[in-house]
C-alpha cells in the first residue's frame, strides 16, 4: 500500500474496473481520511479538556459553551462519518466498492475520487435526490 501513497498513480478509465492498484489507491485514501479525523477528533477532545470552565463572565461562559456544542455537533458528524468510511473498507474487502448499491454498475472513478464512501453512481444520486425534493416539497 505504501507504494500507491508514495506514487503519483491516479485511477484511470483505462485500467480493469476495481483492479487491485484501484482497490489499493481507494483504501489508502480512505484509511488516511479517517485517520485525519480520528486526529482532529482527539485534539478537539483535549482542547475541550484543557479549556478553563470557569469563566466569571456570564457572556464568555455562554459563549464557551456554544462553541463547545457546535465543537461537538460536528464531531458526531465526524463519527457518523468514520462508521461510512468503515462501511466502504468493508465493499473494498467483500469486492462490491466501486458499484452503485442501485443498479450494480460501476460508479465513476471520478465520482469514487471526489467522495470515497460514494454508494450510488451519479445519475442514481441524482434521482434519490429528486424523489427526496419530491417528497420534501409534499
Amino acid at each position: 500500500m505504501s507504494e500507491i501513497a508514495n506514487s503519483d498513480y491516479v485511477p484511470t478509465e483505462d485500467e480493469p474496473f476495481m483492479n487491485e492498484r484501484q482497490r489499493s489507491y481507494f483504501r489508502e485514501k480512505l484509511v488516511s481520511w479517517k485517520n485525519d479525523i480520528l486526529r482532529e477528533a482527539r485534539e478537539t477532545l483535549e482542547t475541550l479538556q484543557t479549556e478553563n470552565e470557569n469563566h466569571p463572565d456570564l457572556a464568555d461562559r455562554a459563549s464557551s459553551e456554544t462553541d463547545r456544542a457546535i465543537e461537538l455537533r460536528a464531531r458526531d458528524r465526524q463519527r457518523k462519518l468514520i462508521s461510512k468510511i468503515d462501511a466502504a473498507l468493508q465493499r473494498i474487502d467483500d469486492g462490491t466498492y466501486g458499484y452503485c448499491e442501485e443498479t450494480g454498475e460501476p460508479i465513476s472513478l471520478r465520482r469514487l475520487d471526489a467522495r470515497p464512501i460514494a454508494t450510488l453512481s451519479l445519475e442514481a444520486q441524482e434521482r434519490h435526490e429528486r424523489r427526496e425534493k419530491v417528497y420534501r416539497d409534499d
